[in-house]
């Protein structure tokens, strides 16, 4: 048995019944289940019909998201996330470079290489290389002043564990970072690199070794030796190209608000919905949300 499953923001709650009953008609689909009233449904398929991307395509011109896959364990027990532009809705070094009056440049930078057109590493270093001489103070204010939660992130880790699923927050970004936003969402453990500081200002040098795609691979391969579960177990989330190794070897991989390289090779699109959609396509409707 397969799940399809429709959703849309929170914040403009349009899934209408006639939209859902339609696709479910035409697929041959059994009785909807609404998750949370105009904002998510779903229901049983016998089979992946033949036509999801298009219809994926077709629903995106409506603000509205869908995911196809298997219904059998869903409900994942380790959550693994992306920080830049997936937890939060920025990207740090972004904002680290306009406080050094680079941002422009480095964001051009950044863009390109969240979508797979160069090296994650070397694009790394060479942007890492131009906040040199930056007071390493300048992190706790970029935090407190220019950081922001993506809606849902605190919904998702507080119901998933409240289930008893593992959080873990995989980036990279800054150890300086992952730490603060770890320990405001609550996540069990996190990931990243680490700037090098030497006089209280940032060396233009970052610690080795990158922790780039293969590490965010490693990091979920590592978490579920430990935990003593599978792959197929884990439901993880990011947005740039250094997240696909991840998102193809979780049981479920979800592309939030990704980069164009990363919706065409991703399985499972998120555009319209927020961190919640994760909780929606693991079956979980509102009322079992944790505040």
């Amino acid at each position: 048995m397969f799940i399809a499953t429709l959703l849309t923001s929170p914040e403009t709650p349009i899934l209408n019944r006639e939209t859902v009953e339609s696709l479910r008609n035409a697929w041959g689909g059994g009785d909807a289940r609404w998750l949370d009233p105009g904002v998510a449904a779903e229901f049983p398929l016998a089979n992946v019909p033949d036509n999801v991307d298009q219809v994926w395509h077709d629903l995106q011109s409506l603000k509205l998201d869908l995911a196809v896959q298997p219904g059998a364990g869903r409900k994942k027990q380790l959550l693994i996330a992306d920080m830049d532009s997936t937890m939060i809705r920025q990207e740090c070094i972004d904002e680290l470079a306009d406080e050094a009056g680079v941002g422009a440049h480095v964001a051009g930078i950044t863009a390109r290489a969240m979508n797979g057109e160069l090296d994650f590493e070397a694009a790394l270093r060479e942007r890492v290389g131009l906040l040199k001489g930056l007071p390493e103070s300048v992190i706790a204010g970029v935090i407190r002043d220019r950081i922001t939660l993506m809606p849902g992130g605190t919904v998702l880790l507080n119901t998933m564990k409240a289930q008893g699923a593992y959080t873990a927050l995989v980036s990279g970004g800054f150890t300086a970072f992952t730490a603060a936003i770890a320990a405001r969402l609550g996540f069990d453990e996190n990931r990243a690199n680490t700037l090098l500081v030497a006089d209280g200002k940032l060396t233009g040098m970052v610690a080795d070794p990158i922790l780039g795609k293969e590490a965010k691979v490693t990091a979920l391969e590592e978490i579920t030796t430990r935990l003593g579960i599978g792959a197929d177990q884990v439901i993880a989330v990011g947005d740039g190209a250094n997240d696909l190794p991840m998102l193809h070897r979780a049981g479920t991989g979800v592309a939030l608000h990704a980069k164009p390289k990363v919706q065409a090779e991703a399985k499972i699109r998120v555009n319209h919905g927020d961190l919640t959609a994760l909780l929606y396509l693991q079956g979980y409707a509102r009322e079992e949300f944790a505040a």
